[in-house]
């Protein structure tokens, strides 16, 4: 629920009317108030303010999940999106990040781990921005925490909440280097089930949203990332 009591609002979205039934009743038992909807042209229909999050399944007839989720980043839409899908390769995943995805579990799934996933993410989602006042400069690459921030050559690079908080953690320790363990605990801190794979999944969105400065996280083989842009 949210601070005012009322149940917050899932939207879950899958072809597959069992899925559908599945996450409803499991959902609803967990306090969560659930609609379904079969499509992605439903779900354009059916989704509103009011809703908190979607469980969004991928692989459907007509509008696929990613040109869903795309559509609603386009249009400014910024809530939390959850995919479900029988794909789970890399490339698969670094798909469900770019087009602004949240999170992404791998189909055949446990309840008690979509539970642990859509808690985590509307409290990660829900957390109040603490402002800070301050940049990190090195040469014409700018981090702005106080407006979450990337500028290279004073253009403005678009990040996810999370490749934000990747390259500030980095950045702000350029000294150290960071297994990928440490960037779970630490960027993910109240996220369950976050894999290695992840970690390295959203630093590869994040070297190429860089450009010509991927470089400067480098990966040392068995240790993690570290941020260098003084090479």
């Amino acid at each position: 629920m949210n601070n005012t009591g009322i149940p917050k609002k899932i939207l879950v979205v899958d072809d597959e009317a069992v899925i559908c039934e599945v996450l409803e009743f499991n959902l609803t038992n967990e306090g969560y108030e659930v609609n379904c909807a079969y499509s992605a042209e439903e779900a354009l229909k059916t989704l509103s303010p009011d809703h908190s999050l979607i469980l969004l399944d991928v692989m459907m007839s007509g509008m696929s999940g990613y040109k869903f989720a795309e559509l609603l980043r386009q249009r400014n839409n910024k809530i939390p999106i959850i995919f479900l899908t029988a794909k789970d390769t890399e490339n698969d995943m670094l798909t469900g990040f770019s087009v602004g995805g949240d999170d992404y579990i791998s189909k055949p799934f446990s309840i008690k781990e979509i539970v642990a996933r859509v808690k985590a993410v509307l409290k990660r989602t829900e957390q109040p921005e603490v402002k800070q006042k301050s940049k990190l400069i090195f040469n014409d690459l700018q981090i702005n925490l106080e407006l979450k921030e990337l500028i290279i050559d004073e253009i403005k690079i678009p990040l996810t909440k999370i490749e934000f908080e990747i390259i500030v953690l980095l950045s702000g320790n350029p000294e150290r280097i960071f297994s990928r363990n440490e960037i779970i605990d630490i960027v993910w801190k109240d996220t369950p089930y976050i894999t290695e794979r992840t970690v390295d999944v959203h630093i590869t969105r994040l070297r190429k949203k860089l450009g010509n400065k991927a470089k400067i996280i480098i990966n040392r083989p068995g240790f993690g990332y570290r941020f260098n842009p003084f090479d």
